[in-house]
């Protein structure tokens, strides 16, 4: 039994307009299915994919605060003047820079136009079969027990772990990574980025929704009433979802 990630959720006052802006930013196409709008490879919706992670972009009344999103995106890069024409190109799309602390390093980190924060990586070898999101980055205290959780949640593979950062990916190869990274903040705010888990054909949504709860889950009542959906926390209180098969 394991868990796939099927989606990366982005909160959106307009998720029109913020999936029209990640669909140019990923050279990807924007689709309205519904009341979200969902960003993926061109040829439709393609979840689940045992590989690729689309964007949903999920409508909600509040703006985003000042506070630093906890999960962000980090987009990969060829080259050095791939970097420099990826930067360009987002900032005519509606991208602001961002000054998290960052200081003089070689990445640039920028917020989409509601906000949310994300960064464009210089050229790096172990990215270079992911396509355009090398990774999901989430903050957190410890990333031996975020990569512990979440290995055995999914079925992700650990790649590296050590006490400031730990990495995972699709044990299928390819697509992004999940990656946690050791920071001094803690949680004030409720996640505005988080991930959607889809249970494998044949596999049971409560049978699973139970293991997560004892691999320290815990449930989260975000409004969601009676949905088809599983709303939880991992251990550290991200916030993630558990979708039921269609």
């Amino acid at each position: 039994m394991a868990l796939r990630p099927v989606h990366v959720i982005i909160k959106a006052v307009d998720p029109s307009a913020v999936g029209r802006f990640w669909a140019e930013a990923l050279g990807w196409h924007a689709y309205s299915p519904g009341v979200t709008t969902y960003v993926g490879p061109a040829g439709g919706l393609v979840w689940p994919d045992p590989v690729g992670l689309g964007i949903d972009l999920v409508p909600v009344p509040e703006a985003k605060t000042a506070t630093k999103n906890r999960t962000h995106l980090d987009l990969a890069t060829t080259s050095e003047a791939h970097q420099a024409e990826l930067v360009a190109r987002l900032l005519t799309l509606g991208a602001t820079p961002v000054d998290v602390g960052q200081g003089d390093v070689p990445w640039t980190v920028l917020a989409d136009p509601e906000g949310n924060e994300f960064c464009v990586l210089e050229p790096r070898e172990v990215y270079r079969d992911t396509g355009p999101i090398a990774a999901v980055l989430v903050d957190c205290a410890d990333p031996r027990a975020m990569a512990r959780f979440w290995s055995e949640a999914t079925d992700w593979t650990v790649h590296e772990v050590d006490d400031d950062f730990a990495s995972l990916r699709s044990a299928h190869g390819g697509g992004p990574y999940l990656e946690f990274l050791r920071t001094p903040d803690v949680k004030t705010v409720p996640d505005r980025v988080h991930l959607d888990l889809l249970p494998y054909p044949g596999d049971d949504t409560a049978a699973e929704v139970a293991r997560l709860r004892a691999l320290g889950a815990a449930d989260l009542d975000v409004g969601q009433g009676d949905a088809s959906w599983t709303c939880l926390v991992d251990p550290e209180g991200h916030e993630f979802c558990v979708l039921a098969p269609s």
